[in-house]
């Protein structure tokens, strides 16, 4: 049995003995973005606790667990394969980089993208050009355009914020609502670091903001500045319902 196969069945027998989880976090219904994808309802901390003991899992291993019709394989792949790009020298983090690119459709759905994004995307590009993050924020694939944003978090924690609005702005009229969730997500992460960047852009770009998005980008602003934002919204919503109705 090759170690790939061995951590299918230890994954299987550990859903064997779990309690079924009490919240549901995918959209699995029809037509739905996870209507691809099989759950075993296994938890993060559960597979981080197996991928300590298959530290070097060959790559040729690491697809197989990719291949996999259940997101907590897949997962479990990516958690190594970001164990084994962070510990690794620059020649081999470039073959664990492409390696990644190779694989990116199995990364494919919100969990998978935000827990290896920006720690091997993101971390790789930070001192290369970065049109492929470009050239994935205008995929037609959902989960290319979240890892386009969801990639920058590594600039963010560097300091550096310009892609982060480059490519949120590239987003701001996505029609889906985890990419709303996902750059609100990474413009809050702005603010963290840098309010006065990030009301700068919102100043820009709140009335044009997806609600979603928006709301996620305001949440530790001050509440006067939230209902600011909101209302500013509200403003541009209003008046374009009054230009259709005209």
């Amino acid at each position: 049995m090759n170690k790939a196969s061995h951590i299918k069945t230890l994954l299987a027998n550990l859903a064997k003995q779990s309690p079924p989880p009490k919240v549901i976090f995918f959209k699995t219904g029809p037509g739905a973005y996870s209507e691809h994808d099989e759950f075993m309802g296994l938890s993060v901390p559960a597979l981080r606790k197996i991928a300590r003991h298959f530290p070097d899992l060959p790559l040729m291993e690491l697809q197989i667990l990719l291949e996999s019709p259940f997101n907590e394989e897949r997962m479990q792949a990516l958690i190594i394969l970001v164990a084994q790009y962070q510990r690794s020298d620059t020649t081999k983090k470039q073959a664990l980089y492409n390696f990644y690119v190779r694989h990116i459709t199995r990364v494919n759905n919100w969990n998978l993208v935000d827990a290896s994004a920006h720690h091997i995307m993101g971390h790789y590009l930070y001192d290369k050009p970065r049109y492929v993050l470009l050239a994935f924020a205008q995929s037609n694939n959902l989960w290319e355009r979240r890892i386009a944003i969801v990639a920058t978090w590594h600039f963010i924690r560097q300091g550096h914020y310009d892609w982060t609005l480059k490519i949120a702005e590239i987003l701001l009229d996505d029609a889906h609502d985890l990419i709303h969730k996902s750059v609100g997500w990474m413009l809050r992460e702005v603010g963290k670091k840098d309010g006065a960047t990030l009301k700068a852009f919102l100043d820009q770009k709140a009335p044009h903001m997806p609600r979603t998005m928006l709301r996620y980008a305001i949440e530790r602003l001050p509440i006067d500045e939230r209902k600011s934002y909101l209302e500013q919204s509200r403003a541009i919503r209003t008046f374009d319902l009054h230009k259709i109705d005209g």
